[in-house]
């Protein structure tokens, strides 16, 4: 029989196979198939089995997993709920993520070590919303300012109520203490144990070998249970949860070591004289175990330290965020927290000062500099009306602005969330890393054990002493995190990059698709052009109608409409004084245009599917007169009144400055590049033209551009969309990489992978220049990770040592691997420099 059960805190593949081995060894049953995704298990017994045996059995295993009936309502389980959480002053942002993404984008709300791989867990960095820093006094706790100062009390400085350190910088100064302590008790073992290397050793005037190996022994204790005991419990945890990892092996090589050596001091009598030197005395290997620890120690001491500037990007964005503004109330300038703050609020801006929240000026201009968040060094100039957003810094003239967005809608703190989103998800790449660390352990630990039997069988005298040696070398030089880090150490760092420069990458699966593209399908309308059109001429062709009263029908129709040419015939009419009328029943038909009654009369505005759909003839005499402009790159729209053409407006949208260029750059890179647009076909082939396109389709609906991707997908090519509207989403949708140009709508931008800040195509060059990088740079961090320890693993095993008498000691392995997970973090962090 088979039954179908939910299984909740899996998080991993290493749960999935954890899990369906832990069922499979319940009494009964034939087989277990458990599906990470839907988070269930399928389990076929011989006879029923009562569901509380499996829970027993999962609770037993010590695992966070947790077995109900399909239609039962799961548990809470603190270990796997995410939660926000709001921390105290000096606790970070509550959130805390492994750097190898051992469980995808699971986080915690407190640091520790990774269950899986046990490495130091990651505070990411985010806006404390809500929450600005505030000052006390430390002798009169009761006074609190918002800014440091004096205490108007006593005198004294005040004192930041926040803790002065992240949790990066908290848990570098903790390992620094600990590795301290581990070099001043390391170095006399180490000294004492070279020792032995002089002749005639002086150490022997003072005292016997073996009471000098019961200093090292006293000294090796601080060393091992205190400065860096932390290694041997996540080495038992990981065997505990089968989660094995980098320290596993530590654990297993420094343990062994250092047992060993308290054996042989203790009970000298049970060890064979292979053991043994000249005086009697057992070898001793306290100065290899703690050499190994505080090697390791110090390897973790410098990954801390790497690790803090893999995010600096997120660091200096969260930096542009002001805690404060001057808020106009009454007519009266009030500074106020920037919490404070809602929407509607009318703000100033002073000259020098950064923008608090986003909105929109309603009086004065100024320049703005806006480079960290569209990555263009050249200020802005904003006028009344125009967009601004939070942390950008005004130029030398005041505004006043209103407040639209505020706390975690702004642009920035989106930006700030897109990226650690991203810097936590996973490439597809990363499959290849994660499937040679499922073996690696158990690999490192069989091949450990074999170089023992090979040495004890058949290598020269003291062949024990060579096989345990060279068996701990072994185990201490494979490093499983340099594999693991491989891959989100440049994409973390990649991701901030793309930030600074504006291009928001959405997860990291599309910085890796981006990098194969090889066909990209532009829009048209504000994403080639400006996306500011503006009327240029209004045609009349029917003598009862004035141009006056076109273009008052055109304004009331497009009044429901948030077309970019809807925009621009409102703005004409604005300028024109023209008096907005009454409209009824309006209604935007998708792709070709709008319509609506208005004073009685059934008036429609569009492209000429929206005449055949109104029923309205356009004839040829209209049609030539219309191409003439068309053929300019301008579009017109023809408007119809109660089924019979009146006229149409032409409208002129400015080419970007930067698209020819972007186009051309794309093309250089063996991009081939589509434009596809609703326009006609003579407005579209004149910007095909001027910009030199490989292709381009005009006339089309929503339905065709999505058609369109799907033959190019078909016909082998990998399809980048780029587009700002509606119409454009389900395309992007559908595209192995939709980039929306952040000019646009909230649908497009949530429907593509990757965000152009700036929304012109020259973000599509550093998306791709970026993409490059990052995919060059991942494949140099698992080469080396690969070579490193399909190289150091046989050295470490002793295979030179038949031809060039070559052995490495474990205190050289343990050094070579501390420093290859730093190597590989070192070779991320190149990408910060890199030029896209």
């Amino acid at each position: 029989m088979k039954h179908t059960y939910k299984i909740q805190g899996m998080s991993c593949n290493g749960c999935r196979s954890h899990v369906e081995k832990t069922l499979s060894e319940v009494e009964g049953v034939s087989e277990v198939s458990v599906d990470l995704e839907k988070a269930e298990a399928t389990i076929n017994m011989v006879n029923h089995i009562p569901l509380e045996t499996f829970q027993e059995a999962l609770k037993n295993d010590g695992g966070p997993y947790a077995i109900h009936n399909l239609h039962e309502k799961p548990c809470c389980s603190s270990q796997h709920k995410k939660e926000t959480v709001t921390p105290p002053p000096g606790q970070g942002t509550g959130v805390f993520y492994c750097p190898m993404h051992c469980e995808g984008d699971k986080t915690y709300d407190k640091p520790g070590d990774c269950p899986v791989c046990g490495m130091d867990l990651v505070e990411e960095q985010n806006l404390s919303l809500g929450h600005t820093n505030q000052y006390t006094c430390p002798m009169h706790p009761e006074v609190i300012k918002d800014e440091a100062g004096d205490c108007p009390i006593c005198g004294m400085d005040l004192v930041s109520l926040e803790a002065d350190l992240s949790s990066e910088e908290k848990t570098y100064k903790k390992l620094l203490g600990k590795f301290k302590i581990a070099v001043a008790f390391t170095l006399p073992i180490f000294l004492i144990a070279m020792s032995e290397m002089l002749p005639n050793n002086p150490l022997y005037t003072f005292l016997d070998q073996k009471y000098w190996n019961v200093v090292q022994f006293l000294l090796s204790i601080p060393v091992v249970f205190y400065a860096t005991w932390m290694f041997f419990q996540r080495a038992y945890k990981s065997i505990l949860t089968w989660n094995l990892n980098m320290f596993t092996l530590i654990g297993i090589g420094a343990g062994i070591s250092w047992l060993f050596s308290v054996f042989g001091l203790i009970f000298p009598n049970i060890f064979p004289d292979q053991f043994k030197t000249e005086l009697g005395a057992v070898h001793v290997y306290f100065e290899a175990a703690t050499v190994i620890l505080t090697l390791v120690l110090l390897g973790q001491l410098l990954e801390a330290r790497a690790h803090s500037k893999t995010n600096a990007a997120v660091k200096e964005l969260l930096k542009l965020a002001p805690n404060k503004a001057v808020k106009v109330i009454d007519g009266q300038d009030v500074e106020v927290r920037i919490d404070n703050i809602a929407t509607q609020d009318i703000l100033k801006v002073k000259p020098g000062d950064k923008v608090p929240v986003d909105g929109v000026i309603t009086q004065g201009e100024s320049r703005i500099d806006e480079s960290m968040i569209t990555g263009e060094p050249m200020p802005v100039t904003k006028w009344v009306g125009d967009k601004v957003s939070r942390g950008t810094i005004n130029g030398n003239q005041m505004f006043l602005m209103k407040a639209e967005k505020v706390g975690s809608d702004t642009l920035l703190s989106q930006i700030i969330q897109m990226v650690n989103d991203a810097s936590r998800s996973r490439a597809p790449i990363q499959k290849l890393a994660d499937k040679v660390s499922g073996y690696f352990v158990p690999v490192v630990v069989a091949i450990a054990l074999i170089t023992f039997v090979v040495w004890a069988l058949f290598g020269p005298e003291p062949a024990y002493v060579y096989a345990l040696v060279n068996a701990i070398a072994v185990l201490i030089i494979a490093c499983p995190c340099a594999l693991g880090l491989a891959t989100p150490m440049s994409v973390m760092v990649g991701v901030g990059k793309g930030a600074q420069n504006g291009v928001l990458i959405k997860n990291a699966e599309a910085l890796e698709k981006m990098d194969k593209v090889n066909t990209l399908i532009i829009d048209k309308t504000g994403t080639i052009t400006e996306g500011k059109p503006s009327v240029e001429k209004i045609e009349v062709f029917n003598s009862d109608f004035s141009e006056e009263t076109l273009l008052q029908f055109m304004v009331s129709l497009n009044t429901n409409s948030e077309h970019p040419l809807a925009e621009a015939t409102i703005a004409y009419g604005k300028t024109m004084n023209v008096q907005v009328l009454k409209s009824e029943n309006f209604n935007a038909v998708t792709g070709k245009g709008v319509e609506a009654t208005i004073e009685g009369k059934k008036v429609s505005l569009g492209n000429p599917k929206m005449m055949d759909h109104a029923h309205a003839e356009i004839t040829s005499t209209m049609f030539e007169k219309a191409k003439t402009y068309q053929q300019q790159g301008k579009t017109v729209s023809f408007l119809a009144v109660d089924k019979k053409v009146v006229g149409f407006v032409v409208i002129a949208d400015k080419i970007k400055e930067t698209s020819a260029q972007a186009i051309k750059e794309l093309q250089n890179k063996g991009i081939e590049v589509i434009m596809l647009t609703g326009d006609n076909f003579d407005t579209a082939q004149a910007v095909a033209q001027k910009l030199k396109l490989d292709d381009f389709k005009a006339g089309l609906l929503p339905e065709d551009k999505l058609n369109l991707v799907k033959l190019l997908q078909k016909q082998g090519k990998v399809v980048a969309m780029a587009g700002d509207g509606i119409n454009d989403a389900p395309a992007l949708a559908k595209s192995d990489v939709g980039l929306a140009m952040g000019t646009g709508t909230d649908v497009a931008i949530e429907s593509a992978m990757i965000t152009l800040v700036k929304g012109d195509l020259q973000g599509i060059v550093k998306a791709r220049n970026l993409s490059d990088k990052v995919m060059q740079n991942i494949k140099q961090n698992l080469f080396f990770a690969l070579i490193y320890n399909t190289v150091g693993v046989p050295i470490a095993a002793g295979v030179l040592f038949p031809f060039f008498g070559i052995l490495l000691s474990p205190m050289i392995a343990a050094l070579a691997m501390s420093f290859s997970s730093v190597s590989v973090i070192a070779n991320a962090l190149r990408l910060r420099n890199a030029k896209i």
